[in-house]
């Protein structure tokens, strides 16, 4: 199929599903990689329920959408947290958000490379995270997040000859089901947490769904290898959680 397709992976809530509303807005096709299907219901919406951190189930996930679509977008969106300090770090754990983080944004973009470079166009957005920059019970979180920007920037490098720009968005506190398992919404936590941003408040999803949209646009072909920090202004100094 030639009309406008994106991946977006973990779409089904919070900030995945804020990015799934904004494409399919604007007239894209959005096939949805998430281990439960959207309560969204859009005639150009496809789910695909799939444990992205299952490598063979990935694949084979992948294999059957090249096989269907012409994917010239992708947003890997889907992570988790997996908290801890760093005497109760499990590496099963730490292999489980590697998978997740790493090997399914690899996987992702192999299986659409070809279809891409064909085009001589493509877009590639991984969502990242502010705590790439440090946050304290987030070894395995911070590590695998900015293990993503080493991605970035070498696919950029090597992919901008064929039309494909690679780059990242790091979102801060973001008020989504993930954010409030650890600290509540209306909690004494969250209010400090806002009042130490220079903007004052928690993010929303849309927020971060805006900045994609700019980076997954077809013209601005001229921005590749970049990380942009939707977060409030907590790039610029400590962030305790």
């Amino acid at each position: 199929m030639s009309e406008k397709t994106a991946i977006v992976t973990g779409g089904s809530a919070g900030i995945g599903k804020s990015i799934c509303q904004y494409f399919l807005a604007d007239g894209y096709r959005v096939l949805n990689l998430s281990r439960r299907e959207s309560d969204e219901k859009h005639e150009l919406l496809v789910d695909y329920p799939v444990d992205l951190a299952d490598v063979d189930a990935t694949k084979a996930v992948i294999a059957e959408i090249a096989g269907k679509y012409d994917v010239r977008t992708v947003v890997h969106n889907a992570g988790v947290i997996r908290p801890g300090l760093i005497e109760d770090v499990d590496l099963e754990d730490l292999q489980y958000l590697a998978n997740l983080h790493l090997s399914a944004a690899i996987l992702l973009t192999q299986g659409v490379l070809d279809s891409m470079k064909a085009a001589g166009f493509g877009r590639i957005v991984i969502i990242g995270s502010r705590a790439m920059l440090g946050l304290e019970t987030r070894t395995s979180y911070s590590a695998t997040k900015a293990a993503q920007i080493g991605l970035v920037r070498t696919w950029a490098m090597e992919l901008g000859q064929h039309g494909i720009t690679v780059n990242a968005v790091a979102p801060g506190p973001i008020v989504t089901d993930m954010f409030t398992e650890v600290v509540p919404e209306d909690s004494d936590k969250a209010e400090q947490i806002a009042a130490g941003l220079p903007v004052k408040r928690l993010g929303r999803p849309d927020d971060v769904a805006r900045a994609v949209m700019f980076l997954a646009s077809p013209d601005n072909g001229f921005v590749t290898g970049q990380c942009l920090f939707v977060c409030g202004g907590a790039s610029l100094g400590s962030l305790s959680l």
